[in-house]
């Protein structure tokens, strides 16, 4: 399984029309953690008029809230940014302070998206999938020849360390570990140690 999400808490604002919008994107585990962040944007902002929201978790569960503004226009629209962009374990709560000035159902719409489009382009993506964690131990005379296979297979160095042999702990996805360590093996002809440790989520953005 692979995922994409987000790094961290952001935010996103502009005005539309005398009306404030604020975007505020957060990773989220579970359905509990997007409630609290949702309950957290709202203490935030108890005088705004709306905190509407959405969010989509990493199995597929998914919610959105218009939170008073016409049914559509506010909670729709920004699940689809979410949706559109391939994200999941993330919410996405947009709060609105009312200028006195109405938007209409379409200009709802494209503030709405725009708030919500807004905080993803701040968020540094993360792009996870389920990684063998490899460490790799070759003589000196050898190291050139990993870099190549590295990435060809999409693998990510995480350490290197200069000993008495060149050390490397590397992330590949599950599916290329057994192609990675047939490919070093071939080579370094044989004089090389590749041993995987565990398996895990990693980014690989």
């Amino acid at each position: 399984m692979e995922y994409k999400t987000i790094e961290g808490r952001v935010e996103a604002r502009f005005e539309e029309k005398k009306s404030e919008f604020i975007g505020y994107l957060a990773p989220v585990e579970n359905e509990e953690e997007a409630v609290r962040f949702i309950e957290e944007i709202r203490a935030m902002h108890r005088k705004a008029r709306h905190n509407c929201y959405a969010y989509i978790l990493k199995d597929g569960g998914a919610r959105h809230s218009d939170d008073g503004e016409p049914q559509g226009t506010a909670g729709v629209p920004i699940y689809e940014v979410l949706q559109k962009e391939g994200l999941s374990g993330v919410c996405c709560v947009v709060t609105r302070y009312f200028g006195g000035v109405l938007l209409g159902a379409g200009g709802l719409v494209r503030a709405y998206t725009k708030a919500a489009s807004d905080a993803v382009s701040a968020a540094k993506i993360k792009e996870m999938a389920l990684a063998a964690k490899a460490e790799i131990s070759v003589e000196y005379s050898l190291y050139g020849k990993l870099a190549k296979i590295f990435e060809e297979l999409g693998a990510k160095t995480a350490e290197e360390k200069f000993e008495d042999n060149v050390k490397v702990t590397v992330y590949v996805r599950e599916q290329f570990a057994k192609e990675l360590e047939a490919k070093l093996v071939d080579a370094c002809s044989g004089n090389v140690k590749v041993e995987f440790i565990e398996k895990e989520y990693f980014d690989f953005a």
